[in-house]
């Protein structure tokens, strides 16, 4: 890593959801962080292209740009929101495979990790289904936007859809290899008002690092991403990250 450079913070969304919900937190993590969501291909700017629901897919859309980015060994992190958490791990998983410098950290927030089941199963994800998982996790609109027919009910759910099967086949490959853990810290974060992901849900992430894990509370709910916490406490960690170099003896140091 060189001295004094700014940490790249690469972002990646919840299911169903382009990378509006950062656009915060360009300003919101503070100085020396840049920022930078990634999107998925079939919604907002790459709506034309095909969603992926493999990993095969995932990493054929978005591996080799993000490996010439950190192949010149700045310092990086990546920050995955629920479905973006195992997208993150997936890809840091890659690109220390390839033997390119890996994430200064992996952070997570609402995101359960690999071994915990999927909601839902393929057969079971009809529009009604989708519907009942937006509302109970409090993404849903009002009753008439999303009525049947509507422009949220037909531009949204297909997207949740395939990346719920997204998400279910990540999780698949990560527990089918026998030491997925990575050598690098890990920090999760939760709402303290979320729903879906509780504590203990979270703590299960320590499995897949053989590194120091880290565990964090927020204000919010399932969406905690939207508010200012978040991007606040991870700009935090990659300042350690773009000041020491070493990220788990500060997160040691109880600093996060």
């Amino acid at each position: 890593m060189r001295d004094g450079s700014p940490v790249t913070l690469y972002c990646f969304a919840h299911a169903g959801a382009d990378v509006s919900g950062f656009a915060h937190w360009r300003s919101g993590a503070g100085p020396g962080v840049n920022t930078v969501p990634v999107l998925l291909p079939g919604r907002g700017a790459r709506r034309r292209e095909p969603r992926t629901t493999s990993r095969e897919e995932l990493l054929g859309a978005l591996l080799e740009p993000l490996a010439d980015q950190v192949a010149d060994g700045r310092p990086y992190v990546l920050y995955g929101h629920s479905l973006g958490g195992v997208v993150a791990y997936t890809l840091a998983r890659a690109l220390i495979g390839r033997g390119l410098p890996a994430p200064s950290c992996l952070a997570v927030g609402a995101s359960p990790p690999p071994q915990t089941a999927s909601p839902g199963h393929d057969d079971d994800l009809s529009d009604e289904w989708l519907l009942r998982f937006t509302t109970d996790l409090g993404a849903a609109p009002g009753r008439t936007l999303a009525a049947p027919g509507s422009l949220w009910y037909r531009r949204v759910l297909p997207v949740l859809r395939d990346d719920l099967r997204l998400a279910a086949a990540l999780r698949a490959d990560a527990l089918a290899d026998p030491d997925g853990s990575l050598p690098v810290p890990v920090l999760a974060v939760g709402g303290r008002d979320d729903p879906a992901v509780g504590a203990t849900a979270l703590d299960g992430w320590a499995r897949w690092t053989s590194g120091r894990f880290v565990r964090r509370t927020v204000p919010g709910d399932h969406f905690f991403v939207r508010g200012p916490h978040a991007p606040r406490l991870i700009g935090r960690a990659c300042r350690m990250v773009r000041r020491t170099r070493l990220v788990p003896g500060l997160i040691s140091g109880g600093q996060l």
